[in-house]
């Protein structure tokens, strides 16, 4: 059950606005959540939009679960489909949903900056204890997953300084490192690395 009465003018306020954005600013305590709590019920209820059409974001997974739980209690089973989750989780929801779309596999991994560090540095590892193959596969794969470079082809080819210029620092951060990473190889371990999509 709705509690509207409950809220203060300014939310029951932001509460019924529905003819464009809205941005509430309020201090902690102050009800913000309750507020979108509240709003998510009434556009389902008042305004007849269905749950599965509402997308909250929130910044973790506690306030996720909190609001999610809190509109449960307003809402019962007219919550069905709502989506509350992270920017992250809704992201990656997407991603899920439009696998296809994407051209994506279904089998994909996101990795965040340690699990791309530790990949390529198994790679390097492979490659220096003589097991170039095996480190060669997994360059590729990073390579493929962090910087893009399938569009090149042979890329690998050109210069490491060549490669930075085109794709990093400021193009794609994780380039400068890869980069580095092969010209270090080439010298120390004469490896050539090419990459093909």
């Amino acid at each position: 059950m709705s509690s509207l009465p409950s809220l203060n003018p300014r939310q029951r306020e932001a509460v019924r606005y529905i003819d464009g954005p809205l941005l509430v600013l309020a201090g902690a305590g102050s009800g913000k959540t309750r507020v979108i709590t509240e709003k998510i019920a009434y556009l389902i209820r008042e305004c007849q939009y269905k749950a599965s059409h509402i997308a909250a974001v929130t910044f973790t997974n506690k306030a996720a679960r909190e609001m999610k739980e809190r509109v449960g209690k307003l809402l019962g089973g007219e919550a069905r489909g709502l989506q509350v989750s992270t920017f992250h989780s809704l992201g990656l929801d997407i991603i899920r949903r439009e696998i296809g779309t994407l051209g994506y596999k279904s089998g994909f991994s996101i990795f965040d900056q340690q699990d791309a560090q530790a990949l390529l540095r198994e790679g390097v590892d492979a490659m220096l204890s003589g097991d170039v193959e095996t480190g060669k596969t997994i360059l590729r794969d990073y390579i493929k997953a962090t910087v893009g470079f399938e569009k090149l082809g042979e890329a690998t080819d050109t210069p490491p300084k060549s490669l930075i210029r085109m794709f990093g620092p400021r193009g794609n951060p994780q380039a400068k490192n890869l980069f580095s990473v092969i010209g270090y190889l080439q010298k120390r371990a004469g490896v050539q690395l090419h990459v093909s999509g």
